[in-house]
């Protein structure tokens, strides 16, 4: 990438460097890129586009390229990537957070309100936080409620804590490190998870993106992909509070095997699973009925 190109013909020979590395996002990369090196969003993009690269400027994207022609995703290269609208910084312990993954934050809010507890005090907890997406997009749906996350790595807690501390909420944000809830102490009203469901086979069948990126502790999910889950539902409902909720992610074609140990444990179902904007059935609910 040259100095002196303007803003515009830089986007637009990155977009076609990418698109002729099959990169299918080609556009969208390309014009993140340009915008993180420039410090500009979409509208200011626009409003560059005539402006010239510095030098400076023109070597920082072309390394930028580089990495992602290597088959570097975005988010990595940036170091951070928004979810439920809250932009979450990365590291190399964590996943990258997917859209796909809204759909349990979707379905653990309307648990709770079907149960009738939006508006009060509530405990909930995010087990393998990672980033901590799932729990501080809660948090910022559930002004009452006090939150715990775990997760096995250190380095992951610590990235969980700057993502609440710099979205105002690490005041009622707890990081606890320990497997699942094997440390936490209940009742909950609400346990939501996204534990790792690959089956260890298919890894090596991932795209490079994740493959090569993505912590392998956070995808191998054992011979069958439901190891994690073998692990942590047993936890979660000695933790729930009666009329408590669990909610997990799921992988393709694992909801109904993931809802049968629920109800092996003593979970009520609680309706068909959420499916993602691919159609593939991803979160999975169970509810703790009073006895």
């Amino acid at each position: 990438m040259s100095a002196g190109r303007s803003v515009e013909t830089a986007r637009r020979a990155l977009t076609a460097r990418f698109k002729s590395a099959a990169i299918e996002s080609a556009e969208l990369d390309a014009r993140l890129l340009v915008g993180a090196v420039l410090g500009l969003d979409l509208t200011g993009l626009i409003t560059a586009a005539h402006r010239p690269l510095t030098p400076d400027q023109a070597t920082r994207l072309e390394e930028f390229a580089r990495r992602r022609l290597t088959g570097e995703p975005v988010a990595r290269i940036l170091g951070h990537k928004e979810f439920w609208g809250l932009p979450l910084k990365l590291s190399s312990a964590t996943l990258v957070p997917r859209p796909d993954t809204e759909t349990v934050v979707e379905l653990a809010l309307e648990m709770l309100r079907a149960g009738g507890a939006l508006s009060r005090p509530l405990r909930i907890a995010d087990l393998g936080t990672g980033s901590g997406a799932i729990l501080l997009a809660l948090l910022l749906e559930l002004p009452n409620a006090q939150g715990f996350a775990t997760d096995i790595s250190a380095q992951a807690l610590q990235t969980a804590a700057s993502n609440a501390a710099d979205a105002g909420l690490g005041k009622r944000a707890t990081f606890v490190a320990c497997d699942y809830a094997s440390d936490l102490s209940g009742p909950f009203d609400l346990i939501a998870s996204n534990p790792p469901y690959i089956r260890s086979a298919d890894i090596a069948d991932l795209a490079a993106e994740v493959r090569e990126y993505d912590p392998l502790a956070a995808l191998d999910g054992g011979a069958d992909g439901l190891s994690a889950y073998r692990a942590l539902i047993p936890q979660a409902v000695c933790l729930l509070a009666p009329g408590g909720a669990l909610v997990v992610e799921a992988g393709e074609g694992q909801s109904g095997q993931i809802e049968a140990l629920m109800v092996a444990e003593g979970l009520t179902p609680a309706g068909a699973p959420t499916a993602d904007l691919g159609g593939i059935q991803r979160a999975v609910a169970g509810r703790k009925m009073p006895r």
